[in-house]
């Protein structure tokens, strides 16, 4: 029994990354804000291995007043992006672009569920979002279900440490908005970043 619960927690960890130590200041993030177009929505990430399915990542983008994204525990970090608390700040079209390449490559693909909510919903994910602060690693999807399950219309996620049990949780809403972005590079989070920037 306790070689399956340390298994178990191995099994955890290689899931998500340590989160970053790196903290914006309140002036750093003002100055990054970006306001998205079209109406408030949240869209739920999840980095699925290509060959096993299994899921590595899960994060949270939210566009209502400001389009941010939570990266629980996550490693994609990038001078001209402010973070604080796992939140990154500023994700432009083109940052979010950014974001999805440097986590797909050959192993993994990226899958968004994009969500329409209304306006309120929105600003109180990124209220929860903003609050909820750093997260270890391995607790990316139980920080991101936790964080969905205090939305209202949200209420019966189930909070969950498995990436793909929170997506399909997602997948079975009917307003839910579905794709999956795909590369081929060998190359890892960093890597994607430096190759979306040139």
């Amino acid at each position: 029994m306790r070689l399956l619960m340390i298994l178990a927690a191995a099994s955890l960890l290689t899931g998500c990354a340590v989160s970053s130590v790196f903290e914006a200041s309140p002036e750093e993030i003002a100055a990054k804000v970006y306001v998205p177009e079209g109406p408030p929505k949240l869209t739920i990430f999840t980095m699925v291995n290509n060959t096993t399915g299994s899921g590595g990542h899960t994060s949270l983008m939210v566009s209502g007043s400001q389009q941010v994204i939570y990266d629980p525990a996550g490693s994609f970090l990038h001078a001209d992006v402010a973070e604080r608390g796992d939140v990154l700040y500023g994700m432009s079209p083109a940052w979010v672009q950014g974001y999805k390449s440097a986590h797909a490559r050959s192993t993994y693909h990226v899958v968004s569920q994009e969500i329409i909510v209304t306006p309120a919903q929105a600003e109180r994910a990124l209220q929860l979002v903003q609050s909820k602060g750093a997260v270890p690693g391995a607790f990316c999807a139980n920080a991101t279900s936790a964080i969905l399950k205090e939305i209202p219309g949200f209420e019966n996620i189930s909070v969950t440490f498995f990436p793909i049990n929170l997506m399909e949780q997602i997948a079975q809403r009917p307003d839910v908005k579905t794709d999956k972005y795909y590369e081929n590079d060998e190359g890892d989070v960093r890597d994607g970043i430096e190759a979306a920037q040139s």
